[in-house]
């Protein structure tokens, strides 16, 4: 391109989008500004309108937003049933187009957006700013390179979600199938599938099991243990829950050459010596006691957010390589569509999962949700996710 400032849209402005926006019109990603916000609640334009004035331009309609101009690449921070059809919209209208995660609610739908995003040439990215975290990196780094030898296993545990029944009472879409498709899978997990997959791999089928209204009365998923098997037969386990306190995010993956564990920022490697499948093979001791090292692995740094928004940008305007594409949302997303499914059929689910079957069962708990399609979402206004009315 040749301009020298890259002119943004961004459609939702609720919490996760107030913050980009905020982070624009303060000048602190390098060669990008907002010019146009949209979103269907006007309290959120009056709100905007007190702070920034003429700065910008406004819309609650998302049709005249995008057929405005005033744009050339646009951020989509609504609820997660339209990140799909809004993120086509823009590659339809000739946008660069950054979606707030998760990408979609099932992968037929998003698997749309990402042949749209080919068919446009423009460059697509998603908001998984956990991503240009520095442990995350390393973490990806020792495993995919190989360093940590072939997989053996993996288990991440995530259950930092403690949630009231007052957190699901505050907005009649949270909890729901009609209003957000899923539960904790769907709605604080995004990021921790995404990581699991992108650190270790994608698995080759999923059996899981998933308690629906277990800890709160809720129509989706507040408890879930998976197990997953790989191509070369290692195994793993997927734990979550928003009903457990205290709560554990701990990723750990075990190779042949030991244990990487990542726990509060930081990662140890218990590195064996003689790679476990060599000391199987060829000691003559029946019980081998392989020499371990305990190494800290240094990791820091991470923009966040913020990070995501510099590198979408330098991708439009510099020809950068993208941290986080668009089309790789697809990955985690299979994985909770692949959870849910195995719930469902009380069964095994080979990946890639069955997208129309996943999607007939989705729609039959939708047709008897207590949230119903077209009802305004409403919020309490007290988390990240959020615009055309909802919050994480």
């Amino acid at each position: 391109m040749s301009q020298k400032t890259l002119r943004i849209g961004i459609i939702g402005v609720g919490g996760m989008g107030g913050h980009h926006l905020r982070t624009l019109m303060g000048g602190e990603i390098p060669s990008a500004q907002a010019f146009a916000i949209c979103d269907n609640r006007p309290e959120r334009i009056v709100k905007w309108k007190e702070e920034f004035g003429e700065k910008l331009r406004y819309f609650e309609d998302p049709d005249a937003f995008f057929a405005s101009g005033l744009f050339d690449a646009v951020i989509i921070a609504t609820p997660h049933y339209d990140h799909p059809p809004l993120a086509i919209k823009g590659f339809e209208h000739g946008k660069h187009v950054l979606v707030e995660k998760p990408a979609g609610v099932y992968t037929k739908q998003v698997r749309e957006m990402n042949a749209a995003a080919a068919r446009s040439g423009k460059v697509f990215a998603i908001m998984f700013n956990q991503r240009t975290l520095g442990f995350h990196q390393k973490m990806r780094d020792l495993v995919q390179s190989g360093e940590l030898g072939e997989l053996r296993r993996t288990e991440y545990v995530i259950t930092n979600w403690l949630r009231s029944q007052a957190y699901y009472d505050s907005g009649g879409w949270r909890g729901t199938w009609g209003g957000e498709g899923g539960g904790v899978l769907m709605n604080q997990c995004p990021h921790n599938l995404d990581l699991f997959q992108w650190i270790c791999g994608m698995p080759s089928r999923v059996r899981a099991f998933c308690g629906f209204g277990k800890h709160h009365h809720i129509e989706v998923e507040d408890d879930v243990t998976a197990y997953l098997e790989y191509a070369n037969g290692a195994t793993g386990v997927f734990i979550t829950s928003t009903g457990e306190a205290p709560g554990v995010n701990r990723l750990e993956v075990i190779g042949d050459h030991g244990r990487l564990v990542l726990e509060h920022g930081k990662i140890t490697w218990f590195r064996v010596r003689t790679p476990v499948g060599k000391l199987i093979r060829e000691t003559e001791e029946s019980f081998p006691h392989p020499e371990v090292w305990n190494v800290d692995i240094p990791a820091s740094g991470g923009e966040q957010h913020k990070g995501i928004l510099k590198n979408w940008t330098a991708a439009i305007l510099e020809g950068k390589p993208l941290l986080a594409k668009g089309e790789e949302g697809i990955n985690g997303l299979m994985l909770g569509n692949a959870m849910l499914l195995s719930a469902w059929t009380n069964g095994w689910v080979d990946v890639p999962v069955d997208e129309d079957l996943y999607y007939a069962k989705l729609q039959e708990r939708i047709a008897t949700s207590t949230f119903k399609k077209g009802e305004v979402r409403k919020s309490s206004g007290a988390g990240l996710e959020g615009s055309f009315g909802g919050v994480r």
